[in-house]
């Protein structure tokens, strides 16, 4: 849901005499990545942000982050012919080209404005990525789930780096973690508690039982 639309949402149900846990502001600061990055920037990768429909210099991008990929406050383009990153080899045109794809792609789902972030490799095992999505509620670490479909065997983030942002300002939210080829660990996303999926179908009802439990 677009933060303006939980925003209507929010004085709709005010309106009603109930109160969402978490108030517009908390879902727009946690839900849009641009509002964690100076908080978290030292555990992510670099990133800049320009607004919609600005005319962006490759050449300038390629000299900042060598390889780097596109997504706006919220999402990036999956599952079509988008690149999942670009590099040297990009010219100014072609550049333009796939960013006008990329304003279709998102269509009405395009949310605040235009982030460019710095493209790490992961670590695999097996041909999977080894990440996690943390849901914290009220400031506490809830539970964390496996989020790429890797093997049990996988080592999980470290504890240190898990709890380190706990108190972000938000009663119900999530940090993504992705373990680098190198072995370090970096935060890839931030969410809001409500919206973000449960990325371990194994995890469910456990999840929803220690929900109920924080209530």
């Amino acid at each position: 849901m677009k933060p303006e639309l939980y925003c209507d949402f929010e004085k709709q149900l005010k309106g009603l005499e109930y109160y969402l846990i978490v108030d517009s502001s908390s879902y727009k600061r946690l839900h849009e990545f641009v509002n964690v990055y100076p908080i978290i920037r030292n555990d992510t990768a670099p990133m800049m942000k320009f607004p919609l429909h600005t005319r962006m210099d490759v050449k300038f991008l390629q000299d900042i982050f060598g390889r780097f990929m596109v997504k706006d406050y919220v999402k990036s383009v999956k599952g079509s012919d988008f690149p999942v990153y670009f590099d040297s080899t990009i010219t100014q045109s072609e550049f333009d080209g796939w960013m006008e794809k990329f304003y279709q792609y998102r269509g009405d789902l395009l949310t605040g404005g235009i982030c460019i972030k710095k493209y790490l490799d992961l670590k695999k095992y097996d041909g999977y990525t080894n990440e996690y999505r943390a849901f914290y509620y009220h400031n506490e670490l809830m539970i964390l789930m496996k989020s790429s479909n890797q093997s049990d065997a996988c080592c999980n983030p470290p504890f240190e780096l898990i709890h380190k942002y706990k108190i972000l300002d938000s009663p119900f939210f999530t940090l993504d973690f992705a373990q680098l080829e190198d072995d370090s660990w970096i935060i890839i996303e931030s969410g809001d508690g409500q919206v973000s999926g449960i990325t371990d179908s194994s995890q469910t009802e456990t999840f929803y039982r220690m929900l109920k439990e924080k209530n």
